[in-house]
Order: structure tokens, then sequence, then C-alpha cells
């Protein structure tokens, strides 16, 4: 049967090129349903535990996500005539976006103060109000001074103020709704900055860091696809000379990206930053099964064959190893599906999908069109040597040297696995180059962090929260967590009371501390609630029936382990000082920290019972139990080398890296499979001894291993300039797991298989 259609595509190439294309158009077609989905939960599956608890907090409570206009006088001074009228304007304009529901900004803060027996609310600073410069002075005084603006919306050297739009998106169509969103704020951000050239204006928050999850993805698509094609074009040019070869060869990366997109869009799969990159992955791993087709045909055409027997002969060859290649590397993606993210799993199956259709076309309409191409192959003398030759000579000469060698140097690199802490920012998942980077940067350099964290403490009775006892906890936890080197700023409703209670006692400053009462609490939340405007009430920090309140503390950028251990610190400090209160914690930021923890617990799972699967496919395949355990040492160890690598020089792994094992060890199972199978094929058909096993090995697919681990490893050296750390951090990762796999493979599987394989 498979010699029966070995002869029918090479003898009808004509018809499996034309089945192959409507294949490849009527798959294709469904790329059209793609859309590229940038909300931040598209990371967290509907059971993640801290996403179900954030959800809870965003309907008890007004949603949070913002958008920040940073707005920076260059002479460092914000209460002056000009800024301020910008800010009035820019908060004026700020109701406008789309899907806003609150403006806070330094000018329509509520002001509260006192005259004689009546307290008033007001903008601390309204459109019609004086604006000299010694009003300005009084303003700036009040700002700096509050704690709920000072590192919050305004700097404490009064240089940098914020304007903080909220918005709650219907969620009907985030492809739409976000850009729609950033286009407006956009256009605002462009007009004032033509109006102030003085000012300098970024734009950072949580909507914005959405966005930028597209505009990442766009910018990879524009600039590392096109490089990534051209590099891989010319490395297989340089090193292979074949023009038909190349032609044949790209129209198989197409074919093959086109359809698993298509696929992807009739399947109801969307976009996401790691999913995003299917297309690279793809692309770089269909050129293995080219090159080890085309390098066994030249290899037999050197020696003599004519083009159609060399065909056929390197089919017969190639078959079994670039099946098990494809399904092994299949199964290694598929392994991420373990990931509690689901863009991972998106991506491993995706790519899965590309790595078989690639196989498919490679035994089809590949050899079809090498038959209708023309080849120009120079025979070579049996007896020269290449550079394969002599490297198998050096590595036989030398094996009794080279295993123990070998051995030590993996022992001593892996033991540094270790020290690889679990580590994240996500501010960080993002380029330098990119405007919300260094915004946000810039933010926390000058007023503030976007890094946040919601407290919901809770009474459990309706009114709860104007007791005294409870809201002595609440201040007492909110001065502790102001102590904490990693906090910026505490929001906190009992620094609105104090100035309440202040203010009902003739602005007293003696009284500004909690009211004595809890009826004097209710009473002053309900005033103060009724002199404030529309869009500024209470319900960003208090809950309907008043059983509970939010606090928002804002932290610097600081990394998910920083995050986890504030957490628990939190936790310790309510089991001490308020247990008899409950007290929810929730962010988004929060999600990313235990997701990344969590990723790497299940990919675990996944990866070994990859492993299990690959090492038992490999066994059945080869025949032989005891060449799929031995296959286990080089499968594994150039993972461990590469963490051990990764912990020496950088020391910290996050949700990119988590993945990598799993994704890599499908990728580099492909060399082990390809020189076992050469190395078994000498020993079993040829009669040859392990030596000159390992000879034929290295003469016959040695060229084409270390020509795909090129093509591999320039194409992920080209995802690993990403502008999403994501992306390039698992680019750079897996390049150079693929490189030890090649180095492993040639230097410590041979010594060995000539230790283990002895003849009797």
């Amino acid at each position: 049967m498979r010699e029966k259609w070995f002869k029918f595509v090479v003898d009808k190439p004509v018809v499996v090129i034309l089945f192959s294309l409507i294949f490849i158009i009527i798959a294709g077609y469904g790329a059209s349903k793609l859309v590229f989905k940038s909300d931040y939960r598209v990371f967290f599956g509907e059971e993640n535990p801290q996403l179900i608890a954030f959800d809870e907090m965003q309907k008890t409570y007004n949603k949070s996500d913002t958008i920040d206009f940073v707005i920076a006088p260059k002479n460092g001074r914000v209460f002056t005539p000009q800024v301020m009228q910008m800010v009035l304007d820019i908060t004026q304009d700020s109701w406008q976006i789309p899907y806003s529901t609150r403006v806070d900004s330094i000018t329509n803060f509520q002001y509260t103060y006192a005259i004689e027996d009546d307290m008033i609310v007001e903008d601390l600073l309204a459109e019609e109000a004086d604006k000299t410069l010694e009003k300005l002075q009084q303003i700036k005084q009040i700002a700096i001074s509050d704690p709920q603006l000072a590192g919050r919306l305004i700097s404490r050297q009064a240089h940098v103020t914020i304007i903080s739009t909220t918005v709650q998106l219907p969620g009907i169509d985030p492809t739409a709704e976000i850009p729609e969103v950033v286009h407006f704020v956009r256009d605002i951000k462009a007009k004032y900055q033509a109006k102030y050239p003085d000012v300098d204006i970024y734009l950072s928050g949580i909507v914005m860091m959405n966005n930028s999850f597209a505009e990442s993805s766009l910018k990879d698509s524009k600039t590392l696809v096109p490089l990534m094609f051209l590099a891989i074009t010319m490395v297989m040019f340089i090193l292979l000379k074949s023009i038909s070869g190349i032609f044949a060869t790209v129209l198989i990366i197409f074919g093959s990206i086109i359809s698993i997109m298509g696929l992807a869009g009739w399947a109801g799969f969307f976009l996401t930053g790691p999913s995003a990159v299917t297309p690279t992955m793809v692309m770089t791993l269909a050129v293995a099964d080219c090159i080890h087709i085309l390098s066994s045909q030249f290899y037999e055409m050197r020696h003599g064959l004519e083009k159609r027997e060399a065909i056929l002969t390197s089919l017969r060859i190639n078959l079994q190893p670039i099946f098990l290649t494809s399904i092994t590397t299949a199964i290694g993606f598929l392994s991420l599906n373990f990931s509690d993210a689901p863009p991972f799993r998106d991506l491993g199956n995706m790519v899965a999908g590309g790595v078989m259709i690639a196989f498919f076309l490679s035994v089809s309409l590949f050899p079809a069109m090498l038959s209708l191409l023309p080849f120009k192959v120079k025979q070579r003398d049996r007896s020269k040597q290449d550079y394969m030759d002599k490297i198998s000579a050096f590595v036989v000469k030398h094996r009794i040297k080279l295993l123990p060698i070998s051995s030590l140097i993996i022992f001593s690199l892996i033991i540094f696995v270790p020290k690889n802490e679990l580590n994240d920012n996500f501010v960080e998942y993002f380029d330098p180059v990119l405007d919300f980077r260094q915004s946000t940067d810039f933010m926390q350099e000058n007023i503030r962090g976007l890094t946040v964290i919601f407290y919901s403490i809770k009474s459990d009775e309706a009114s709860g929260i104007n007791q005294t006892e409870f809201l002595a906890v609440t201040e007492k936890f909110a001065n502790w967590m102001r102590q904490q080197e990693e906090t910026d700023h505490v929001l906190s409703i009992t620094d609105t009371l104090k100035r309440l209670n202040k203010n009902m006692h003739g602005d007293d400053n003696n009284f500004h501390v909690l009211p004595q009462s809890r009826e004097l609490s209710a009473q002053y939340l309900l005033l103060y609630e009724m002199s404030l405007p529309y869009g500024l009430d209470l319900n960003n920090q208090l809950n309907v029936d008043k059983s509970g309140l939010r606090l928002m503390v804002t932290f610097k950028n600081i990394t998910s382990s920083q995050l986890l251990d504030l957490e628990q610190r939190s936790i310790a400090w309510f089991a001490n000082n308020g247990r008899e209160y409950s007290v929810d914690i929730a962010s988004p930021n929060l999600m990313f920290a235990h997701i990344g923890q969590r990723n790497i617990i299940s990919m675990l799972t996944g990866t070994t019972i990859a492993l299990i699967l690959i090492s038992g496919l490999l066994g059945f395949a080869l025949k032989s139990l005891r060449f799929g355990l031995i296959s286990l040492l080089p499968n594994l160890v150039p993972a461990g080398i590469a963490f051990g690598l990764w912990g020496i020089f950088v020391g910290q792994v996050g949700l990119a890296h988590s993945v990598v094992a799993g994704m890599t060890l499908g990728i580099i199972v492909d060399d082990t499979v390809h020189f076992l199978s050469k190395y078994l094929h000498a020993r079993r058909d040829k009669q040859m001894n392990s030596i000159n096993a390992v000879h034929y090995a290295f003469s016959s697919v040695g060229r084409a291993l270390w020509i795909t681990t090129l093509v591999l490893t320039v194409g992920f050296m080209i995802l690993a300039q990403s502008s999403f750390r994501i992306n390039a951090d698992m680019g750079l990762l897996t390049a150079v797991t693929i490189v030890i796999a090649l180095i492993v493979d040639f230097l410590f599987l041979p010594p060995l298989l000539m230790l283990l394989d002895k003849d009797k």
C-alpha cells in the first residue's frame, strides 16, 4: 500500500498537486473567520478560582478597567493656569469616552469643608473657578496632603498628575470595543498634545494594556513573519543550493500555514498573543520534513540514482521517521492542553494540527512537485569523506572519553535547575519600545505603578461598615499596608470618614479621626453621598447594603512572587487582627501571579504524560522497548540543561517558560528519532556492527539534522525578538533547547548506543 502511494505521487504529480491545492483553498477560507481577542481575561479559563473571585468582586463593586492620562508638564509644575485648564478640559472630554462610567482627576475630586454648621461638597477646581497662582497654590497644598489624592492622582512633588477614566465594556464584541475606546482616547491625546506642546501626555491603564496584546502581535506579524521567512529561505539556499527544492519547500510552508489557520477559523478559534505565533512556529517546523526528504534524495542522487528512484528511496527511508517526528512533535504541543491558560492550549492545538498537515503535504504535494521540478546534483565518490564522516570518526574514536565527560557536564548543568524562581511581572510582558510599556514605566517612576490588589472586607450584616470596631480594623489594615515597602497608595473609605468628621466639627484637626459611633458614620456617609454628582458616587468602595467595603492598594510594578507574598502577609494580618471579619483578595495582577505558579505544576503533568506517550510510541515504532527507553535520556536532557543554564544566567521563570519543556519535547525528539532510525536500519538491514552503524547514521542523516537544527534555531531566535515577552522568552528558551538537543544527539547518544548495543 505504501509503495503504491509513493509511485502514484511520483507518477501522477499533477493530480496530487490539484487535489492538494483544492484542500488548501477550502481549508484556508476559514482564516477569514479568525479574530484577535486582546482582553487579558483570555489567559484565564472560566474555572480559574482567581478569575471567579475577581468577577464576584466586580459584580459587588464597580468595574475597575481604567484608562490613565498621565499629564507631565516639561517644567515640572502641574499647578499652573495653563496645565490646570488642560486637566479640566481632558477631564470633561473623558466623560465622552465610549463606555466610560467614571472620571477621577484632581479637578473633580469632591473636596469637603465646613462653613459654620454647613458641610460643603464641591469640585476641588471647577471650570469657572479662580485660577490665579495664589488660588492654585492653595489647591496644591490640599491635593498633596490629601491621602486620597497624593500618590494616586497627583505626585507628591506635584510634577505629574493622572486623569483616570473607568470604563465598563459590554463584552459583546471585545474585538471591536477595546479598539473603539483606544482610538477615541488617542484622539484626545493628539488633540491636547498639539494644543499644549510643553506638556507630555502618556496613556496607561488596564484598557491600554489589553490593546497592547493586539498591537504587539500585529507588530510581530508585520516584522517577524517576513523576517523569519527570509531567514529560512536564505539558510536553505546556502545549505542546500537548490532553487527547485526551496520553491517546493516554500509551497509546503505556505500550504501548512494557510490550512491550519483556516481550519482554526472554521473551528471557532480566536487569536491571542501566544496563539498568534502559530504561523511562525508552523513555518519553522514544516521545513524539517522537507529537508529530510530533500537531503536523502540528494544523497541518493549523488551516489548514482536517477531522480525518480532517488525520490522513491527517500520516501521509503523517511516515511516512518518523519511520521514519528511529526506525531511526537504534535504530542509535545498537545501537552499544552494541560496548561491553565487557554491561549497556550490554543497554541498547542493549532501547531499540532499544522505539524500534521505539514507531514501529509510533505509525503504528497512535496514529492509530486519534486518529480516535476528540475534538479542537478553532482555525483560524489563514495570513498570521499565529508564533514559528517569526520565528526562520526571523532565520536567513535573518543567514545570512551565522551560518555563520562558529557554525562558530567549534563549533571553539572542540570543541578542548577532549582535556582530558577517563579517570577513574573505582567507589565514587562511588553517590549520597552511599545507606547504602553513606556507610559507605564514613566507612571511608575513618577507617581505610582499599575499593580493593584483589591481587598473586600465584609462585616456580614447590613450597614455593618459603620461599626466602630469594623472601621477601626479597616483603618488599622490601611495603615499597615501603607507601611509596606512595595505600597504606592491605599484608597480607603476611612480617610473620607475622617475628613467628614473633621468637617462636621468646624474643620478642627483634633477631630480628624474616625467617628466615635455607628450612627455618626452612617449619617456622615448618607450626607456625603447625597451631595456627590453623577458618576462620582461611592459604589467603587462600598457595596449596596453597606455590609462590606473595598480597599484599593496600588503597588510598584512588582513581580508575581512579591505579589503572592503580599497576599499571604495580608491573610496572616487578618488572621491576627481581624478574624471576626471575612476578606476577599483579588485583582488581575494576582490572577497572573497565581496562573504562572499553577501552570508550572499542570505542565509538569502534561510533559510527563507526553514523555511516556512519546517513549512508548518510539519503542513500538522502533520495535524495541530497549531503544524506546534509551531515547528517554536524549529527549529529557536538553530541556534540563536549558533550564539549568537559564537558572545560571537569568534565574526567573514565568508563564512563558512553563510551557517550553512540553513544547520542545516534541521538537527535539525529531533528532533522536532520525538518528535512531538510521542507526537501526544499518544494524538490522545492513547487518553492520554498532560502530559502523553510528558512521552510517552520521553519514546519512547527520547533515539533515544540523540543517534542520539551524533552521529551527534561526526561526525561534527570530521569535525571540518579539515585542511580546511571553513569545520572546518562549522563542529564546526553545532555541537554546534545540541547539543543546543536537549536541546531545551528536556527542552523548552515539557513545551511549555503542556502550549499550554491543555485538554479542
